[in-house]
């Protein structure tokens, strides 16, 4: 009786064992596979994609759209002869049959053979009638100009998930936008995993996304690429960049940088060119700071245009540093619009002693060389000022001409293109509007950031910045029978706790015409070797540019000149 009883209870303890063991196996062991099987037997989650909204110019042509395009997948559950498979969709896909036969060996009942296929592809590879193979919809982008505007469009790559994303740019700022909503469907399989029914989730409908028109002038934009390519290749520079603004309203109608990228293999070029150096090089901008300062001390009634320098007779010694001008030419008693017209360094040196440092650092802080613009763009870097308790005075000197602080392209442009607008300061904006997809509109109004000048003061800057343009060194390139406002830069580059005499950032700001600016450009040629000076490269190209905004914009020339 007791065996009986000990055989019994052994029996169920072993029974037991057995049956955990079974769950053991089918549950962790065998759980992927079986999870596969089921999935093939019921259905799967599959992604409808969304279309991708396009980037279009002022005059509504897309220079960023979709091309349709395919993904080929398989089954690889129903491809008998992997290997025969491989060889023929090889021929077809420019792909190694190695690379194919792989991906028809991964477990489970999908797999990836090729995206961005196009129709024709696609239809030699549907004529074979190969059991398990199948296509997606997918959208490929397609860029109508080429690498125009490479830079500031910026381009779509991949997540770490496989999907699509705008990196850099406007792809990147406003990636959300323009990638829309992605719809899910249920696919139901039959109990060999081929497709019999699709049901669309109705909870998250495909929501294609939306277009941006923008502010850049597609004409513009590509003479600008052209004449900036043509300069840094002239002048033997290491590379340039261009923007142009409406200082009415912020809008960007063209920015460039040279060399640039083909977005649509971005992945064969370097990183570096990828962002857009007018919003995220910090450089010195040397004399073409000059007139923000002046304006200052202007605005503030410390100054007259006519107000003389009282230390411009020779160089200008501060704490242990004697500050020359850029040529060695003295001016004694010079005046303040002369001091802009020839570039004088002392006579700046005297502006920053009459202001003092707060009143400085208030009127950086006013023309926004100190924060970011706001611009819509991916990537833009904000200059800083140092706190006012690490600053000596060689430091208030030496800024007020531009050396010793940085900004950005872009702070320099908007700031700039306050004197151009009677004294206010507009937020830069590349995007003029944006449209959804059921059609309707959304106009970005433009946006004021500040007054740092009065009207009075701006028209005052006007005037010194036009008799700077007639008789200052960049005369000779002038465009006879215009007002144009600018003023020449030549900027040395900081290296190893000194200046390089070699090497500088030339470039040249101004706007036109001087009464009603149509615009307001900032030209910079990186480290030119035919001439380290603005006023011989950057300053023609400005004007070369000028003559045919001017044309563009109807603009003729004033009788009598």
């Amino acid at each position: 009786m007791r065996w009986r009883y000990l055989f019994v209870l052994f029996t169920f303890f072993f029974s037991f064992f057995i049956i955990l063991s079974k769950l053991f196996y089918w549950q962790v062991v065998k759980a992927d596979e079986l999870s596969q099987l089921g999935q093939s037997q019921y259905g799967s989650v599959i992604t409808i994609e969304a279309k991708r909204g396009d980037i279009e110019t002022s005059d509504g042509f897309p220079v960023v759209t979709n091309k349709l395009s395919y993904l080929v997948f398989a089954n690889p559950k129903e491809v008998t002869d992997k290997n025969k498979v491989a060889d023929l969709l090889s021929s077809i896909l420019d792909t190694k049959a190695a690379t194919i036969s792989a991906r028809l060996d991964l477990p489970g009942y999908w797999a990836s053979i090729q995206e961005g296929v196009d129709s024709g592809i696609k239809d030699k590879v549907e004529s074979l009638n190969i059991p398990g193979i199948g296509f997606q919809v997918e959208y490929t982008r397609f860029y109508p100009e080429a690498s125009m505007a490479a830079q500031l469009l910026g381009f779509v790559g991949k997540d770490s998930q496989g999907n699509d994303k705008g990196y850099f740019g406007l792809e990147g700022y406003y990636d959300r936008q323009l990638r829309g909503r992605d719809a899910s469907a249920v696919e139901i399989h039959d109990a060999l995993g081929r497709p019999i029914l699709s049901k669309l989730d109705n909870s998250a409908q495909s929501q294609d996304g939306r277009t941006l028109v923008l502010h850049i002038n597609r004409a513009i934009q590509f003479l600008v690429e052209q004449k900036l390519k043509d300069a840094v290749e002239k002048y033997g520079a290491d590379g340039g960049m261009v923007g142009i603004m409406d200082p009415k309203t912020g809008g960007i109608i063209a920015m460039a940088g040279y060399p640039n990228f083909d977005e649509k293999n971005y992945w064969e070029y370097g990183q570096s060119l990828y962002k857009n150096p007018f919003i995220t090089n910090l450089y010195e901008p040397g004399s073409t700071v000059k007139p923000i300062v002046m304006a200052g001390a202007i605005d503030n009634k410390l100054l007259k245009p006519d107000s003389k320098c009282p230390i411009c007779a020779g160089p200008v010694k501060v704490e242990d540093y004697t500050l020359h001008t850029w040529n060695d030419e003295y001016f004694p008693n010079t005046t303040m619009e002369d001091v802009i017209r020839h570039s004088d360094n002392t006579g700046m040196v005297y502006v920053s002693k009459v202001m003092g440092l707060d009143r400085m650092l208030s009127n950086f802080d006013k023309f926004g060389l100190s924060d970011p613009t706001g611009i819509d763009l991916q990537g833009e870097t904000a200059s800083t000022i140092s706190d006012r308790k690490t600053w000596y005075p060689v430091d208030i000197a030496t800024s007020a001409f531009g050396q010793g602080i940085s900004v950005t392209p872009i702070e320099l442009l908007d700031g700039f293109s306050a004197l151009a607008n009677g004294g206010a300061r507009m937020e830069p904006h590349i995007v003029d509007k944006v449209i959804t997809d059921d059609n309707q509109t959304i106009v970005i109004p433009p946006k004021k950031i500040s007054q740092p000048i009065s009207p009075q003061t701006a028209k005052i800057m006007t005037e010194m910045l036009v008799y700077t343009v007639d008789k200052g060194e960049a005369s000779f390139a002038r465009l006879k029978g215009y007002r144009i406002a600018g003023k020449t830069g030549t900027a040395s580059i900081p290296v190893a706790g000194h200046y390089d005499p070699t090497q500088t950032i030339a470039s040249f700001i101004g706007y036109a015409p001087a009464d009603d600016p149509k615009y307001v450009m900032l030209v910079i040629i990186d480290k030119p070797k035919a001439s380290i000076y603005g006023a011989e490269t950057a300053a023609p190209v400005f004007f070369d540019i000028s003559r045919d905004l001017l044309q563009y914009y109807g603009v003729t020339p004033t009788e009598g000149e």
